[in-house]
């Protein structure tokens, strides 16, 4: 029998909303330094790749490109909430390097399954691969690392036989869920709907590892230690597998907080990204 109180509590471990009672706030200010960025910067808003109601995306461009890829940078809110309407500043320090950035919108459950939102974002990142002829460095937050990782490990030739082989060369997960088995405990499954199976299928972890690419697991130092762990096993079992792997924790930062640096051109975390893609 195993010790039923040494047993992480998946409902506190992942309910960020309950851990970080401010959250009404911050998810406030993304919108409103959101809205700011797109009245100053050089945009192309609302750029369709599907013909789902959310299937599009928002590019931000620089004024001078000094990139080899375009970054796709995919939101969170567990699959079922918030739109790239709260994200555009993610692209401000990005663009102030000189790479272009595409903040991605998806279908949300219950609408769709988690499943068919991944499959999304592989008809995104094609779809701007075939425009621009670029590689695309996958960002992503939370519920977004873990499709950020899903493109990283995506076999493209399923996706699309014309397309080359690394579509998503690199990919950088902040605050990702790699494994979704965990969230079938939680009443964060009662929109998502997962089974057991379905959960491990729709889990990177548990994807053949994209041998000798480039996966970026980064979390907030103040997280729960189911986030740390998330982040951590799956650099420890892809890095075993041939995947250049790389883990980081950002000091005092909780799940909300984490991506503040995105804003910034000179955070680590941007410099980091802008050099995934080559800038």
């Amino acid at each position: 029998m195993t010790d039923s109180s040494t047993a992480p509590d998946y409902e506190v471990e992942y309910n960020n909303r309950a851990r970080v009672p401010e959250h009404p706030g911050i998810i406030a200010g993304w919108a409103r330094d959101a809205a700011a960025y797109r009245e100053v910067a050089v945009s192309e808003l609302g750029v369709r790749y599907g013909e789902g109601p959310r299937q599009s995306y928002d590019l931000f461009k620089p004024e001078a490109v000094k990139s080899q890829a375009i970054v796709l940078f995919i939101h969170g809110g567990y699959w079922q909430a918030l739109d790239p309407s709260f994200f555009s500043h993610m692209a401000r320090g990005l663009n102030l390097r000189g790479v272009p950035v595409a903040v991605a919108g998806y279908d949300l459950c219950p609408q769709v399954e988690v499943g068919h939102i991944v499959w999304e974002l592989q008809q995104a990142a094609a779809a701007i691969w075939r425009r621009y002829n670029l590689p695309v460095v996958a960002a992503g937050h939370s519920a977004g690392g873990q499709l950020s990782a899903c493109l990283l490990a995506t076999d493209w030739g399923n996706v699309d036989a014309k397309l080359p082989d690394q579509v998503v060369p690199a990919a950088y997960g902040i605050s990702g869920l790699y494994n979704l088995k965990p969230l079938t405990e939680t009443s964060i499954n009662k929109a998502l709907g997962l089974t057991m199976e379905g959960a491990e299928r729709e889990s990177p972890l548990f994807w053949p590892a994209p041998s000798g690419l480039v996966m970026d697991a980064v979390v907030g130092g103040a997280e729960s230690a189911e986030y740390l762990k998330q982040s951590r096993r799956l650099t420890d079992v892809w890095g075993l597998e041939g995947v250049r792997t790389r883990y980081e924790e950002i000091d005092g930062a909780n799940h909300f907080t984490v991506i503040a640096g995105l804003a910034d051109p000179q955070n680590a975390m941007t410099r980091r990204i802008a050099e995934l893609a080559g800038a």
